[in-house]
């Protein structure tokens, strides 16, 4: 329900209200120091009405950033590729999924995302304490279980609207706070346990 109320209110924004809001959530996440240091950085290919990506994308490749980007697995984990440029993505359908636009470039595995220095990752909304509600397919669930298996410790940020900070979300026991949410207007960093 929560899920949907998020949705739908993305679904009427107009294309060019995306781009706009895409450039400066761009604008913002590129202040972020994390960002500034960054050596690689996990991130995703907005679609639809989500926050978009592309110009932030393309800053960070040109900062010499290595951008890892995931591609969907039948199982809903995620593997990655490595972003050079819009030409190197290929729109992939997933069944009754939405379509995805992922690296077309060599896979570089699941526990790629380990090196990364700072993950962007995608929701729906994020709470005062830093819960992330995603979109409920449990991709960055099982990315956020791998950091931890692994002993990685990136910076997990958030790419929202601003309306989508919240009061609270549900969160669930396995669930991780993020360190920071980017929205249009600017950033907010929440305390890590």
């Amino acid at each position: 329900m929560l899920r949907r109320e998020f949705l739908s209110v993305r679904n009427r924004l107009t294309q060019d209200d995306v781009d706009a809001k895409g450039r400066a959530l761009a604008e913002r996440a590129l202040e972020l120091p994390e960002l500034a240091h960054a050596r690689t950085v996990a991130a995703y290919v907005s679609v639809g009405s989500e926050p978009g990506t592309p110009a932030l994308l393309d800053a960070l490749r040109a900062r010499g950033v290595q951008v890892l980007l995931p591609a969907l697995l039948p199982d809903n984990d995620l593997d990655w590729g490595e972003y050079a440029g819009p030409g190197s993505l290929a729109r992939v359908q997933h069944g009754g999924k939405m379509a995805l636009f992922e690296p077309s470039g060599t896979r570089l595995g699941p526990d790629a995302v380990t090196a990364a220095d700072v993950v962007l990752l995608p929701g729906l909304a994020v709470d005062a304490r830093g819960m992330r509600l995603g979109r409920g397919g449990g991709s960055y669930d099982r990315v956020l279980a791998r950091l931890d298996r692994a002993g990685a410790r990136p910076r997990l940020v958030v790419l929202l609207y601003d309306t989508e900070v919240v009061a609270h979300v549900p969160a669930e026991a396995h669930d991780k706070p993020v360190h920071a949410v980017v929205t249009p207007s600017g950033t907010r960093r929440f305390p890590r346990p």
